[in-house]
């Protein structure tokens, strides 16, 4: 699957002057070890693309590439057109990683103030502290916060300089329901305002809430890209849930059923096709009850791709 397949009325041929970060053919070693291999990447302007994949599947690889914290081994990557490197191509990007640390008896304010100097145009501290929530915890010390208030101060020094392109990594860990449905408020504030997010995460859901495009890597190659519709319909699956009195290893045995876990006091099946699945429970168990049927989410699929991926291809590090 190619940068390609976008929806609506963004199907058909990306134009390269919307491209804003790219990686062309790009590996990455460390060592011995290939991080990336031959990874072709685009971001264009206007959009969230949210980069999935298992754990030292290449997703943090891919962006310190894209930050111009590391050098390829080959291949090319792009930032606006030039080197990542670029200090005006710089001044134009915000991250928010998983790495790093930030000192702990400044107060909020104190580490938003420094951060802004950093920027010819920042936003105004009154806007950083609104769009991350933190209000009310300005004068607060950085050490003095909880893990989610933390990762809120991480979002407000990202943003800080206003950035056309913003790298989110993992950006709602640690965060409660509110807080989290918030921070995705002022993600799509920002695309609103034409910004470009490129989003990792290890949840599902807030992938398919947010995201424009997905892109699925594992072992360091791109196995899938399209929007999330796109990539839940290449796994047609379905959801099956119900009570009843067949043993797990019973369940797994049936053709077609592709997985099972407890749910409960019912079981979660997942199969390709639902009928042929169901006839047979039926079949197998006059007592089946609760039974409900729905279609695979983004969940699914993603597991169903990277566990299609490594059988196929199965590379050794």
């Amino acid at each position: 699957m190619t940068a390609t397949m976008e929806k609506g009325q963004n199907a058909g041929v990306v134009r390269p002057e919307s491209i804003v970060a790219s990686l062309e053919a790009v590996n990455k070693n460390y060592g011995h070890v290939r991080a990336l291999r031959g990874v072709d990447f685009r971001v264009r302007s206007g959009e969230i693309v949210a980069l999935l994949g298992p754990n030292g599947a290449g997703k943090t690889t891919a962006v310190k590439l894209l930050l111009g914290l590391m050098p390829p081994n080959a291949g090319r990557v792009r930032v606006f057109g030039g080197d990542p490197t670029n200090p005006e191509n710089r001044m134009r990007t915000g991250a928010m990683l998983q790495v790093g640390r930030v000192p702990e008896t400044l107060r909020v304010r104190e580490h938003i103030d420094l951060f802004s100097t950093y920027y010819p145009r920042p936003m105004s501290s009154t806007e950083i502290l609104a769009a991350a929530g933190l209000e009310k915890l300005s004068d607060r010390k950085f050490g003095e916060l909880s893990g989610g208030q933390k990762q809120r101060v991480l979002f407000a020094l990202a943003i800080c300089g206003d950035p056309d392109l913003l790298f989110l990594d993992e950006p709602t860990v640690g965060l409660d329901v509110e807080a989290r449905r918030l921070l995705w408020d002022q993600i799509r504030e920002l695309v609103s305002r034409g910004k470009t997010v490129l989003l990792t995460t290890h949840y599902l859901q807030e992938a398919d809430a947010l995201a424009d495009r997905v892109a699925v890597i594992n072992q360091g190659e791109i196995i899938a890209q399209g929007t999330p519709a796109e990539i839940k319909a290449q796994t047609s699956g379905k959801r099956i849930r119900c009570i009843t009195s067949l043993s797990i290893s019973n369940l797994r045995q049936i053709p077609g059923v592709t997985e099972v876990k407890e749910d409960r006091e019912a079981v979660e099946i997942h199969a390709r096709e639902a009928e042929p699945v169901v006839r047979e429970l039926l079949a197998r168990d006059a007592t089946l009850s609760g039974l409900e049927i729905t279609s695979a989410g983004l969940e699914e699929a993603f597991l169903a791709l990277t566990q299609d991926s490594a059988r196929n291809g199965n590379h050794s590090n």
